[in-house]
């Protein structure tokens, strides 16, 4: 992806909720800290106690979900409900847990995003039935199981994360192509398991 395919700041302007901060530095990665899973484990309570039963699915997902994984120290978390525009269903009960809303897109998926109160954490929440959760676990489950992907997508975020970004989102777009390329490997893997 060029600079030319970016969101624009007014684009992104329109699904956050608040002030669009731009970020204007490179990225920074640090190496897989083994504690990360337990930063979820600490999320994933909180999350359950505030929603019961309105949880359908709750995953790590990301580069923090990966062992030996290089990544950027925040947590991706994706929360399955039974209609994430519902907001009224959820995200009163996440705010009194703590959780700030801070992206809305209705047109991709009625994907919603919120921050955590005491961690470095992105809980994406998604409708359950959603491709893109699909899409989330088995790129996360590929990456733990095949090293020579795991090493290509790490290769291709260092030498991303050199370059100065207007914001995250245009690093996180700019890694689509490599994504998708093992995406497709991951999806050819996982139908010749199921045959």
């Amino acid at each position: 992806m060029d600079d030319t395919t970016l969101r624009s700041d007014e684009e992104l302007a329109t699904v956050r909720i608040g002030p669009l901060e731009p970020l204007d530095a490179p990225i920074t990665l640090v190496e897989y800290d083994p504690a990360w899973p337990a930063v979820y484990a600490g999320e994933s309570a909180r999350i359950r106690s505030a929603l019961g039963e309105r949880v359908l699915l709750l995953e790590h997902v990301g580069s923090t979900s990966v062992p030996l994984l290089a990544a950027k120290p925040r947590i991706d978390i994706v929360l399955a409900v039974a209609d994430s525009s519902d907001e009224a269903a959820y995200v009163p009960v996440l705010e009194t847990a703590g959780y700030a809303l801070r992206i809305r897109e209705p047109d991709w998926y009625e994907h919603r995003l919120f921050g955590s109160p005491d961690a470095d954490v992105n809980l994406h929440v998604f409708s359950t039935g959603c491709e893109e959760i699909e899409r989330l676990v088995l790129f996360r489950d590929h990456l733990r199981r095949d090293e020579a992907d795991r090493v290509r997508y790490e290769s291709t975020k260092r030498e991303l994360a050199k370059r100065t970004w207007r914001h995250t989102q245009h690093y996180a777009d700019a890694k689509t192509a490599v994504v998708e390329e093992i995406l497709g490997r991951a999806r050819d893997t996982q139908q010749a398991t199921d045959s």
